[in-house]
């Protein structure tokens, strides 16, 4: 019996589904829950968990009152079995600025602590160091998607090739070459633009979120160039420890941005990695750190 292809999602669905993902359902008492992805991997993705925290503190501050900075502890694995369960403090309501502390969990224990602060847009002195890294442009440049479903094809079938093939609400472009599964050694430094495949709404704090989301992409595995090894290679294992974001100026992640990352030092089965985030008319965005666990495998 035949069977019919199934019909790819498109673009505006993909990146509907991420949205319709990092939305809340409020429980009252600054108390919400978050959706958990159907075709996840098992294990929940550090950058939706810090979306979703994000999202529980912005629900609780006032209109007028961006967010400024994040900073992130992730305390154990979370499951994309069980929905996320986000309990929202409020620390600070000062003249200026707003302070939350929330805290994820799933089946009673904390996967993860999140803390943000708030501003009142003000003016101040500005200024920006450094300049925009002089790299080629994203229409210069193959996806990154292109590349996964070419090394794809010739892998077994597994949870890894699902994974490559998966559709993705976020192009990536990587200026230097990427091998994802026997990578050459290289400097660690790494340089990759990025949007959402389709349009998202004109909603500020949701494009905030959604960078959040995807800070937490690539900067880890920029530890491991020097060593010629790979998250997805079976060698080493991984996980985020914590994760800070400063926000800047404004954005739009349905427009290229360009996330520069180096890491300059690991050791003791940890690896620093920091990044910064540019618009492609060279403006300074977004600053991101993240210290991560990356031990060798047996």
């Amino acid at each position: 019996m035949s069977t019919v292809p199934e019909t790819p999602p498109t673009p505006e669905r993909v990146v509907a589904d991420l949205v319709f993902l990092l939305e809340l359902e409020a429980k009252g008492a600054d108390h919400f829950v978050g959706r958990r992805r159907p075709d996840g991997t098992g294990r929940v993705f550090g950058g939706q968990a810090i979306a979703q925290a994000l999202g529980a503190a912005s629900r609780t501050v006032e209109d007028g009152r961006d967010v400024h900075s994040l900073h992130a502890y992730f305390l154990r694995p979370g499951s994309d079995d069980l929905p996320i369960d986000f309990r929202v403090k409020r620390d600070l309501d000062g003249r200026s600025f707003s302070n939350r502390r929330v805290v994820a969990s799933q089946d009673g224990k904390p996967i993860l602590n999140l803390t943000a602060s708030f501003q009142v847009p003000v003016d101040g002195p500005g200024h920006q160091h450094p300049a925009m890294p002089d790299v080629a442009g994203p229409e210069d440049l193959t996806p990154d998607s292109v590349i996964r479903r070419q090394i794809a094809e010739i892998m077994p079938e597994g949870g890894l090739k699902r994974l490559l093939l998966r559709d993705f609400p976020v192009d990536f472009r990587s200026v230097e070459e990427r091998d994802w599964i026997a990578p050459q050694k290289r400097a660690p430094i790494s340089h990759v633009w990025f949007r959402t495949i389709a349009p998202l709404p004109d909603d500020a704090a949701l494009h905030r979120a959604v960078l959040a989301y995807i800070s937490d992409f690539q900067i880890l595995a920029t530890v491991l160039q020097p060593h010629g090894k790979s998250i997805h290679g079976g060698q080493i294992k991984a996980a985020s420890l914590d994760h800070a974001v400063w926000f800047h100026e404004p954005f739009r992640v349905d427009e290229w941005l360009l996330f520069a990352t180096e890491a300059p030092w690991s050791g003791g089965a940890r690896g620093f990695a920091r990044g910064q985030v540019f618009t492609q008319d060279g403006r300074l965005v977004a600053s991101v750190t993240q210290e991560g666990m990356v031990r060798h495998v047996g």
